[in-house]
């Protein structure tokens, strides 16, 4: 064609496809630009070059629905080594202890912790009569960490709360329960022992001599402050 020959033309044709470059051009820049600007490509440390990269996108705001609930913490109590099922739930308050003497109801009940004994010394317990034989039963939870003759009390118990911060106290006791040792971990109820008159508890005497105290070492069990206990069984 003689007209594709002319210099014009020629220089049109020029312009048009610089536009069209141009253009072009525009539209991939555009395109690039709409890319989200946090959106950064990089190899964490545990990756090398040529790996899968990994996006690191912004935080996704938190989800505030109302059915979402965060989860709660597990409350574990501490672990006492000679239960047998694990971790409990800590010791109950002196509040809920049951009368350690099998049989006897709240009434039958004297307060005597006050009381004056041999030697100027005071009671700091409560005596609990009731036949020779009859049942003792574990005030509480808990282990049983001494089993020990003494002059006074006679064959005696000592057993702790599950937290570790009180001691009961049994004594005057005929005889222990059958298998019961140092270590054992006692439920509430369970027999222990059995009323006696051992100790100076007087031949004949027949009570369960019952104590409890404030300890802050369970190490050192048989020094603490005494609680009486006379309110504490009768509620």
């Amino acid at each position: 064609m003689k007209w594709a020959r002319h210099p014009r033309t020629r220089t049109l044709f020029a312009a048009v496809a610089i536009l069209a470059a141009i253009a072009t051009l525009v539209a991939r820049l555009s395109r690039t630009s709409k890319k989200r600007p946090n959106d950064v490509v990089t190899w964490s440390q545990s990756q090398t070059p040529g790996a899968s990269p990994t996006a690191h996108l912004p935080a996704q705001a938190p989800n505030n629905s109302a059915d979402v609930q965060p989860a709660e913490p597990a409350i574990v109590p501490p672990l006492n080594k000679t239960s047998p099922d694990g971790p409990r739930v800590v010791s109950p308050s002196p509040a809920s202890l049951i009368i350690p003497v099998a049989g006897v109801r709240p009434e039958q009940l004297s307060d005597t912790f006050s009381e004056s004994r041999a030697e100027g010394r005071i009671h700091d317990a409560i005596d609990i009569p009731a036949p020779r034989g009859t049942a003792v039963i574990a005030a509480a939870d808990g282990p049983i960490v001494k089993l020990f003759q003494s002059a006074r009390g006679g064959t005696t118990i000592y057993q702790l709360s599950v937290d570790g911060k009180l001691v009961y106290y049994y004594a005057h006791l005929d005889r222990y329960a059958e298998g019961l040792a140092e270590g054992h971990f006692a439920r509430q109820g369970e027999t222990i022992a059995y009323v006696g008159d051992s100790g100076n508890a007087g031949q004949g005497n027949y009570h369960l001599h019952f104590s409890i105290a404030e300890i802050s070492n369970p190490k050192d069990f048989w020094h603490g402050v005494n609680i009486n206990p006379y309110p504490l069984l009768r509620k």
